[in-house]
Formats: structure tokens, sequence, C-alpha cells
């Protein structure tokens, strides 16, 4: 077993998964999804130090 830690150039590359965002694509990615946004949250998420998902989900609120 090999114990040092994995470069991203030693995985292998999956065809069926997209290819990961640059840093400034990200950002904006993340910017759009604040925009606008009242209650919810922005969930980012990080693997190998890129990211590789960000989910955004939104409450609507009701008065009493």
């Amino acid at each position: 077993m090999n114990d040092k830690p994995q470069d991203r150039t030693d995985r292998p590359v999956r065809s069926d998964q997209p290819a990961a965002t640059t840093s400034d694509e990200a950002l904006r990615r993340i910017g759009d999804a604040l925009r606008g946004l009242r209650y919810g949250s922005v969930l980012t998420i990080v693997q190998d130090g890129v990211v590789v998902q960000i989910e955004r989900t939104e409450k609507t609120r009701f008065g009493r």
C-alpha cells in the first residue's frame, strides 16, 4: 500500500463527471447563488481544494 497522499494528477479522469470549475468561475457562481437570497443557505462542496458543487436552499417565510 502506498502511504503518500495522492496528487490530483494521480486520480483517473471520469468522463461522466463535469470538469471542475476555475476559482473565478466558482466565485462567480457562489455570488450568483447568494444574489437575491433572503432566507436560506448556500453550501459549497470542495474536494482536493477545488469547488465541485454549489447548492442553494431557499426558504419562503409567511407572516403569522
